[in-house]
């Protein structure tokens, strides 16, 4: 191929590219105005340990700016920082290198793209400049030739390892999430496309103004993948990101479920899509798959941000509305039936108790009577508290989940579970399944 027409296969597979769009309000894999990564962990006493690494993509030829915040498993934000992304460019983070360097990425200024700026080159298919405002205060590089990586202090470095490890924190004594008696870190972490550099949490005030006038804007150009990397051990696991559009149009009406709805006292300001609320996924322990599988749970628990060293998360822990285990001959051996948080059932034990978390299929929570089989997630956690928060959608609850197979050291697979419906469109409560009418244990003994 001669290099004009090479030029002109490239332009348009560019021109295509730049036209990917899918139906807002179901969530696939497409350029977003928000990413989520629904879990990490990161082992901070062993180099060799589990380390999460992520990308941010920039889908368009235009620069964008990504708003990076990392949430503690309460829900606690608890770190931001922002990223420059010219055109088509790709970004890569380890958290092991913030939490335990204190190493924040150099991404470039915002405001100019000059050949001595490191980590935001001008690529021959990327547009000029965009300037965005405030920038140069949050991500620019020191004046040249000395180019040191931005770095975390300290003791600010001591206070996020604390609060990520579910520890009271040296520098201010809070806590912001649970503790699991180890030293790993864990939580999740949303990225938004942005306006200008902030150092505002979405939680904060002014950080969402419907239409996309705030810190945060609604340009869906924002891809990215993750990866749970295991150096002792010889093996990976990963998948992409949660990308969640936004649709000014579409999502705007006061009282919807969207996204970011808790933080904008549900006036669908933020504008994203929301999760779904029930999902189905296969769970597999034996042959190949030594390692079994694990679930990576994200959920909202609609509740405010933040909680106490004595009596935990503001939300308490959030219940499930129904788990089943399903064998490969379709009988439920294992019915969960939890009720809503705040208001569980007699007896009931939460599975996925905190709003993010890793859970073995088979283990000491999530029982199951096979070795193969399917797992049905109803994760609403309907509660009487969703009125008094001023939320239009009561007994309704967004939710992510993605399964992790593995045999460990050999090899690992992941993918998200089949999502069976919309928190925009679901039925409050969820879809309750009419098992074994009229018996009381469908073969298996109830948790």
């Amino acid at each position: 191929m001669n290099r004009s027409a090479l030029g002109l296969a490239l332009a348009g597979l560019l021109t295509l590219g730049s036209s990917a769009h899918a139906v807002s309000g179901t969530i696939d894999d497409v350029p977003a105005a928000t990413l989520l990564l629904p879990y990490f962990e990161v082992d901070l006493d062993d180099a060799n340990g589990v380390t999460t690494l992520f990308s941010v993509n920039n889908a368009s030829a235009s620069a964008q700016l990504a708003h990076v915040t990392v949430w503690s498993t309460w829900s606690v934000p608890v770190l931001d920082f922002d990223v420059y992304l010219t055109g088509y460019d790709v970004q890569n983070f380890n958290l092991r290198d913030i939490l335990t360097e204190g190493l924040l990425p150099q991404t470039g200024s915002g405001t100019t793209t000059a050949a001595n700026e490191p980590g935001s080159p001008l690529g021959s298919f990327s547009f000029p400049d965009v300037i965005f405002p405030n920038c140069n205060t949050t991500t620019a590089p020191p004046a040249p030739p000395v180019y040191a990586i931005p770095a975390i202090s300290p003791n600010f470095q001591a206070h996020l390892r604390a609060l990520l490890t579910g520890k009271q924190s040296p520098v201010d004594s809070t806590c912001a999430g649970t503790n699991y008696g180890d030293n790993i870190a864990r939580g999740y972490v949303t990225i938004d496309d942005a306006n200008s550099c902030s150092l505002l949490f979405p939680s904060s005030t002014g950080y969402f103004v419907s239409g996309g006038g705030g810190i945060a804007d609604n340009d869906n150009a924002l891809w990215g993948d993750y990866f749970y990397i295991y150096l002792g051990q010889n093996y990976a696991q990963g998948e992409t990101l949660v990308h969640i559009e936004a649709d000014a149009a579409r999502f705007n009406t006061p009282g919807e479920y969207t996204f970011y709805g808790r933080y904008v006292s549900g006036t669908a300001a933020d504008n994203r899509e929301p999760l779904a609320t029930t999902f189905a996924t296969r769970y597999l322990n034996g042959g190949g798959f030594t390692g079994g599988t694990d679930l990576v749970v994200w959920r909202d628990s609609k509740f405010p941000p933040g909680g106490s060293c004595t009596t935990g998360a503001n939300y308490g822990e959030l219940f499930e509305q129904q788990v089943v285990v399903f064998d490969e001959l379709e009988n439920p051996l294992t019915v969960v039936t939890g009720g809503p948080s705040g208001e569980p059932l007699p007896g009931a034990v939460c599975l996925f108790c905190d709003e993010a978390q890793r859970v073995q299929v088979g283990g000491e929570l999530l029982h199951t009577n096979a070795d193969f089989g399917w797992l049905y997630l109803n994760l609403n956690h309907a509660t009487t508290r969703d009125a008094s928060l001023g939320l239009g959608y009561v007994n309704i609850a967004q939710a992510w989940v993605t399964a992790v197979m593995d045999a460990e050291g050999r090899f690992s697979v992941g993918f998200d579970a089949v999502q069976l419906d919309n928190a925009n469109t679901a039925t409050p409560g969820g879809v309750i399944l009419p098992l074994c009418p009229g018996a009381s244990s469908c073969g298996a003994t109830p948790q």
